[in-house]
């Protein structure tokens, strides 16, 4: 048996291209957290861009309608499996920051396999998100999965789900927040208060009639 060439079965060539565009990106500061842009943290507008079709879209949505309602959404339409899905996302990506009606954008998919995934690792969807000057948060796959653009985006997040938790603020939380704040402030209202009608009562004994 004469061997030429040997490589994984499976995903084992696919896999090599990850490593090799992985290897490349982190040596031009691509990954690097200094590049990286803040989150909002109390954004306006939210810009997702997924599949109208997708699951992942319902339960982003879901997740920011409870969360807070308040905040509206963008939905950017792209296919996210498929030879065709890399283009569709850079030039949703483009449309997104053309426009520039969002503060930050959510790049989803729900989970799949290595290669249904595979669009999230091609070199251009990962120049796009470096070159997006709104912040982006990626939520693609499960928990375990990892694509390249994890690693570029400004933030990521486990799940799509977890993506829109990360990009909204809680109501609830915000609301048990300001009530403790009120709270306080009515106390140090009360307190405040009570020193100046003890320091007016401590000048009013020492007040003395003019004949006196």
């Amino acid at each position: 048996l004469s061997v030429d060439t040997m490589r994984r079965a499976g995903v084992g060539a696919l896999y090599e291209r990850f490593a090799k565009l992985k290897a490349k990106l982190l040596a031009e500061g691509l990954f690097e957290s200094e590049r990286k842009r803040a989150l909002p943290q109390f954004p306006r507008r939210i810009g997702i861009v997924t599949s109208p079709a997708a699951a992942a879209l319902r339960d982003v949505l879901t997740t920011l309608r409870r969360r807070a309602a308040h905040i509206d959404t963008i939905i950017y339409p792209t296919l996210v499996q498929g030879e065709a899905a890399a283009g569709q996302i850079v030039a949703a990506l483009q449309r997104a920051n053309a426009r520039a009606e969002c503060e930050v954008l959510l790049l989803c998919r729900g989970g799949g396999s290595f290669e249904d995934l595979w669009c999230f690792n091609e070199e251009a969807v990962a120049r796009a998100i470096a070159a997006s000057r709104i912040p982006v948060i990626s939520g693609v796959g499960h928990e375990t999965d990892f694509t390249i653009a994890d690693f570029v985006a400004d933030a990521r997040a486990p799940t799509p789900t977890a993506a829109a938790q990360l990009a909204s603020p809680d109501r609830a939380e915000l609301l048990r927040g300001v009530e403790q704040f009120s709270h306080r402030l009515q106390r140090a209202a009360r307190r405040s208060l009570e020193n100046a009608m003890q320091t007016l009562d401590l000048m009013q004994r020492r007040l003395i009639h003019p004949r006196e």
